[in-house]
């Protein structure tokens, strides 16, 4: 079949298997550059490992770390006559690459989120692994079931307290207008809390603490996004933020636990990703962020930002902020890069975006996330949904 992107507002409904293997190929090629990373965990875990940021930390702490991995992804598989999830391709590239350098990679597909899911996971490190010296928290979804009530939370991205009125942009118009937001109830704070706190994470390694699989020395980090003041209105200060807040406090129960230096909370960049496209604001803001960045030389993707977390942020003091995190959005919070954004931000219209931001690389971002748009790619060539070239 022929493989086109179908995109509805903030979803892509396809994917293409060479052009997800592309894009996994384009970033071991500049892990690889960079050259080897020393003291890098060589039994790494990610959790969310196919897509974005838990993707791109397979594939450094893999091709520069010379790390073993298990990774966990939850997965749509193809049919002959329907794509699978970009993930699922993302997965099967990078294991083809993985043992092309003599890795034995490991993948399990399920609900993370899930008892099942744990006891399987532990099951596979003991037989695989023995033990783990750095699990990677990279997950992002919408609902969580709750393993101990069955009860099904749905987060909502919504302010906390009053509406905010604030600018957004629609991406597929390019119509840069404002909207107002209705502040979310105790209930939906409380359950977006339950989606996108720490509870799974701090739940994960209470049971892996608790079957004996985690190494001397073991560290986990958990990503997160902060952002700027122009996103704090719907974020920081709404119910994502309390959200975060709760991460941080899980993290300091890691540390009682295991040590000082056991967890971390790592506050990474803005960048394209099918989960930050969903929230008001951040389109508009990563549009104009992006331009900004570039011309400033200080762009990154999720691949650049993870590689630099590794070689140069964890075990620097001076990368802990007052919370104990360590930060990797240091070049998008930079005051030179801030004071522009700000600059353009009121300047911002459907009229002025072309000269101010950059729609067409948010566009261009977002659909590589799903294998399109990439260099050397024959997207004309009739494939086999069900197959991952090699």
């Amino acid at each position: 079949m022929i493989i086109e992107p179908r995109v509805r507002g903030f979803i892509c409904t396809t994917a293409h298997p060479a052009g997800c293997a592309a894009n996994v190929r384009e970033q071991i090629a500049y892990v690889l550059k960079q050259g080897p990373i020393a003291n890098c965990p060589k039994r790494v875990a990610v959790l969310g490992c196919s897509t974005g940021y838990g993707l791109a930390s397979r594939i450094v702490t893999t091709f520069a770390g010379g790390a073993e991995t298990i990774g966990v992804s939850f997965e749509r598989p193809p049919t002959e006559k329907r794509t699978s999830t970009a993930g699922w391709y993302n997965n099967r590239a990078f294991e083809i690459e993985a043992k092309k350098i003599g890795r034995a990679p490991v993948t399990l597909e399920g609900d993370a989120f899930s008892e099942e899911m744990k006891k399987d996971f532990i099951a596979k490190v003991r037989e695989t692994f023995g033990q783990l010296d750095m699990l990677v928290y990279s997950m992002a979804a919408p609902t969580r079931t709750d393993p101990d009530t069955g009860q099904v939370h749905r987060s909502a991205i919504k302010p906390l307290g009053a509406p905010v009125e604030i600018k957004t942009l629609d991406t597929e118009t390019g119509e840069v207008f404002e909207t107002t937001i209705a502040p979310a109830s105790e209930a939906e704070a409380e359950a977006t809390v339950a989606v996108m706190g720490g509870d799974d994470w701090k739940r994960w390694i209470d049971q892996l603490a608790g079957a004996g699989v985690l190494a001397p020395g073991f560290q986990t980090l958990n990503y997160t996004y902060i952002g700027s003041e122009l996103t704090w209105p719907i974020y920081w200060n709404g119910t994502l933020g309390r959200a975060k807040a709760d991460l941080d406090r899980k993290a300091e129960e890691i540390r009682k636990r295991l040590g000082p230096d056991a967890a971390r909370v790592v506050a990474l960049k803005a960048v394209v990703t099918q989960a930050s496209s969903a929230i008001p604001v951040v389109p508009l803001y990563g549009t104009v962020l992006f331009k900004v960045m570039k011309q400033l030389g200080l762009h990154e993707g999720c691949i650049e930002q993870i590689d630099r977390l590794f070689r140069t942020r964890l075990g620097h003091a001076e990368a802990l902020d007052d919370a104990q995190r360590v930060r990797v959005d240091d070049w998008e919070l930079s005051p030179k890069v801030q004071a522009e954004v700000l600059r353009r931000w009121p300047l911002l219209s459907t009229e002025t975006l072309g000269e101010l931001a950059d729609l067409a690389e948010y566009k261009s971002q977002f659909l590589r996330l799903f294998g399109f748009g990439i260099d050397g790619v024959d997207y004309a060539q009739d494939v086999d949904p069900r197959v991952v070239p090699k």
